[in-house]
């Protein structure tokens, strides 16, 4: 177990366990029509993978300019994640969310 932290392959285990979870969650998508949207779903699972591949990197020893450009390339993920989600906003108007407590 400790081989699989000092060498980073801890993260490609992780990142297999991803590839499964988009699989999941695209494959429970397409059969029931309810769930994450496929681009929702990538942006958020490639900001995380990129993280997890910086880890790698570090792990591994790998030159500090491949840390560096998984970190940037995970930023650029979030904030198109972000933007994507500012964008389309909630799917239900804010005071729809809220319930009031009953009267009496």
């Amino acid at each position: 177990m400790e081989a699989l932290f000092a060498n980073g392959q801890i993260v490609d285990l992780i990142l297999g366990l991803m590839v499964l979870e988009a699989l999941a969650l695209t494959g429970y998508r397409r059969a029931t029509g309810a769930g994450i949207a496929a681009g929702d779903l990538l942006a958020s699972l490639m900001a995380g993978a990129m993280l997890l591949l910086a880890l790698r990197a570090a792990l591994a020893g790998a030159y500090w300019q491949w840390v560096a450009l998984c970190l940037v390339l995970s930023l650029l993920a979030h904030l198109g994640d972000l933007r994507r989600r500012w964008r389309t906003g909630p799917k239900q108007p804010a005071a729809s969310l809220m319930r009031t407590a009953p009267k009496g």
